[in-house]
């Protein structure tokens, strides 16, 4: 029974990397081996079988019962090591490849050395951005609400002018006269049959 192995390891350049595979059989001890896939004619692949080297060291452990394991490890990993590792089983019944692990060697980041004049330039064209981003949206928000209440504004001036213009001042003050008049006289007829009426009733008494 194969057992799970890692199934991708990156290591910087000139780092080690340790690849291992185990597997449990109890019928026969399994010859371990180590392959790795490049490759070959067009898009197809090929494995080639690894040894130990000045680089890379190989080494199958049998532990005490049923356990297997191999590893192969890279002492300083190069960036043409990256690839596909499996581990390689072969016995009398049994010739088979585990999952394998991915190497994946890669270069530091190179950083970038500024000058301290060249910083601040870049820190003050970050500012001045930033300064202008928060600028511009105020400012056109301002032109807008200004906008806005000069429309407002016409827009009353209008409708108060179409007011004004529905309106005949001739009828309207003809009519005003006629209340007035109304509201006038009113009052003195109410005095003058107040005063019919008394002289009524003095010329009923006895």
């Amino acid at each position: 029974m194969l057992e799970p192995e890692r199934p991708f390891l990156s290591v910087l350049v000139s780092g080690r990397a340790d690849l291992e595979c185990c597997y449990s059989y109890s019928k026969e001890k399994l010859k371990m081996g180590w392959v790795k896939w490049i490759a070959g004619n067009g898009i197809t692949q090929v494995p080639f079988a690894m040894t130990s080297s000045e680089g890379v060291d190989i080494k199958t452990k049998h532990e005490m019962g049923k356990r297997h394991c191999s590893t192969i490890t890279f002492k300083a990993a190069q960036l043409n090591e990256s690839g596909l590792y499996q581990c390689s089983l072969n016995g009398s019944k049994i010739s088979l490849f585990t999952h394998g692990t991915y190497l994946h060697v890669y270069n530091s980041i190179k950083t970038i050395n500024l000058r301290e004049s060249t910083k601040n330039k870049i820190l003050t064209a970050e500012g001045i951005l930033l300064f202008l981003c928060v600028l511009l949206p105020s400012v056109s928000l301002l032109f807008q609400s200004k906008r806005l209440n000069e429309l407002e504004k016409k827009k009353v001036r209008r409708e108060e002018e179409n007011i004004y213009q529905g309106l005949n001042l001739d009828d309207c003050c003809a009519t005003y006269d006629q209340i007035e008049r109304s509201q006038g006289h009113d009052p003195y007829q109410d005095v003058c049959n107040f005063m019919e009426e008394e002289e009524e009733i003095q010329l009923e008494k006895p």
